[in-house]
């Protein structure tokens, strides 16, 4: 049995209860003996399926079963091009109108964090990482900028797995190279840092809106060529 199937057993058996907090990385690494991009990859799909939930600094912790017949988006609908576009077109409508709130609302920490993610970013970009951990750190951050708990709650409960690149092979899709794509999805990032930093919330909108249109864009050409 995998550490998703193992994690997810004892969480629906109620050896883990809602509100109990996880082990650390470090034990799980142990207790499995799995790396721990393992370990971070099986959070992140209990995360993107409901059942935990990690909280910045403090941990992850379960939320629930997995099993509600609530709205949620599941990894398989992730699996192709057209799939991602779709979920794509839900973040334009929420991240756009999060990215300007944030400006408005933010705090020099929130700033710090975002500019922490993109470093990271950067440096996952380097050790040939595909960068999603931070990648989705930088868009929870402008959530959590909003100072509005849904914002958040909602990007949580979503996950890793709205990050395209988390599903598919975005960059092949798109056909650029690993190194060239990521450096373009950062520089995008950067332009809704900067923006939420000066506190200009219509050009943290249009940033926003821009960064998530060109990765739609980009997969949506992609996947007409391919079904030329």
């Amino acid at each position: 049995m995998g550490l998703v199937d193992t994690l997810t057993t004892r969480i629906r058996d109620g050896q883990m209860r809602a509100g109990d907090k996880l082990p650390t990385e470090a034990a799980i690494m142990g207790e499995f003996g799995v790396s721990r991009t393992v370990v971070r990859e099986a959070l992140s799909k209990l995360q993107a399926g409901g059942m935990v939930q990690t909280r910045h600094g403090v941990g992850t912790f379960v939320v629930g079963t997995g099993e509600s017949n609530n709205f949620r988006i599941a990894p398989e609908q992730m699996a192709t091009a057209r799939e991602v576009i779709a979920v794509l077109e839900l973040r334009i409508g929420l991240e756009t109108e999060a990215a300007g709130l944030a400006a408005v609302r933010r705090t020099e920490a929130n700033v710090r964090i975002m500019r922490e993610a993109l470093a990271s970013f950067s440096a996952a970009i380097d050790d040939h990482g595909d960068a999603v951990a931070p990648d989705f750190q930088f868009h929870l951050e402008i959530a959590r900028a909003t100072q509005n708990v849904h914002f958040v709650e909602l990007m949580t409960y979503l996950g890793t797995m709205i990050i395209p690149r988390a599903s598919l092979n975005t960059a092949r899709v798109a056909g650029e190279g690993r190194r060239e794509y990521l450096q373009r999805v950062n520089t995008e990032h950067e332009s809704i840092a900067n923006a939420i930093a000066n506190q200009d919330p219509e050009a943290a909108r249009a940033a926003m809106r821009t960064h998530l249109a060109n990765s739609r864009e980009r997969l949506r050409r992609a996947n007409e060529l391919a079904r030329r």
